[in-house]
């Protein structure tokens, strides 16, 4: 009898998820790896075998990575993170590492809105680093999510390294159901490749060490191409489907600017921008109008710490929110 792909993946995941959270006993899969695991990286067999035999499958895992809140429309993606709580939370948060923000600021040259913005939009500022263990997450995923089976597998493999150069226990680790980590929530290969030791004192804690949690994220930011003092987005008027041939060409800038304001869209504010800007066209479901955004250079570096727009956004919208009322309140006594 002949299976698709699809009747396999899913006797897969039927066969792991009997229960909401079920040990996952030794399988070809697993053995495969953990002898990869002992030929390329010098791991016991048996020790993989027995740490992945701990590992629980768990479906809510697969349903929560099958429902992203980026699959929202902006109107309603946009509330979650633009709020009252989160605004004063950054407030907080940037007050009390205000001399190792602008420190880190200076050498890395991100703005502290921006670091703190991530932070609020990931963690809120900590609070909120996630409730699975990660050997759960990356388990249930590099072997019983086939859509991104090979991604998660890499991942798996790069968090076992991670736990072994950092210290950490593999068992007791705990982030998202992705297996993001920490107060910035660094996935295991990112994590391993722009985490940063910035206090000096030998480990790169990004759920407890402040110090390391900022540089991380300004490092990423940089690795990434950010450049310091350049603008981020323009809002712009007059979008219509006229312009949806910009806006299919992609997240990455590619358009001149100039080319985007002559074809009729009307910048809020005159762009500080050199002639040869490049841009990306964003429209957004406001709910009853569309709203559509010029997306530059540095607005595409967001992308890549999440790629989407709409994460991108709020975490722009949110640091200019938190920048605001933090120069407001500071300005209070004065006035």
């Amino acid at each position: 009898m002949k299976y698709t792909i699809r009747q396999l993946a899913a006797s897969l995941l039927l066969s792991l998820a009997a229960s909401s959270s079920q040990a996952l006993t030794s399988s070809p899969e697993i053995n495969a790896f953990a002898e990869e695991m002992a030929k390329k990286h010098g791991f016991e067999s048996s020790q993989i075998t027995r740490l992945l035999s701990q590992a629980k499958f768990r479906d809510d895992i697969i349903r929560a990575i099958s429902r992203p809140a980026e699959s929202k429309a902006w109107h309603e993606y946009r509330p979650i993170f633009l709020t009252e709580d989160r605004i004063r939370g950054g407030i907080s948060f940037w007050r009390q590492n205000q001399a190792l923000l602008e420190q880190v600021s200076r050498e890395y040259g991100v703005p502290p809105e921006i670091i703190v913005a991530i932070i609020g939009v990931e963690t809120r500022y900590g609070r909120h680093t996630g409730r699975y263990r990660v050997l759960d997450a990356l388990t249930t995923l590099a072997f019983g999510y086939p859509k991104r089976s090979k991604f998660f597998r890499s991942e798996l493999e790069q968090f076992l390294l991670l736990s072994r150069e950092e210290q950490i226990s593999p068992a007791a680790s705990k982030g998202s159901y992705a297996g993001a980590m920490g107060m910035p929530q660094f996935i295991s290969s990112s994590y391993r490749t722009y985490a940063v030791d910035h206090d000096k004192d030998g480990h790169r804690d990004l759920w407890n060490n402040k110090a390391d949690v900022i540089a991380s994220v300004a490092n990423y930011f940089k690795r990434h191409g950010w450049r310091a003092g350049e603008p981020i987005a323009l809002r712009v008027r007059g979008g219509s489907k006229v312009h949806e041939k910009y806006v299919e060409r992609g997240m990455k800038p590619v358009t001149p600017v100039t080319e985007l304001l002559a074809s009729g869209l009307k910048a809020e504010q005159a762009p500080q921008l050199t002639g040869d800007a490049l841009g990306s066209l964003i429209r957004l479901d406001a709910g009853e109008e569309d709203e559509y955004w010029v997306g530059l250079h540095n607005f595409y570096v967001i992308t890549r710490y999440n790629h989407s727009n709409l994460y991108a956004m709020a975490t722009y919208q949110l640091s200019r929110a938190i920048k605001r009322a933090k120069e407001a309140r500071e300005r209070a006594p004065l006035d």
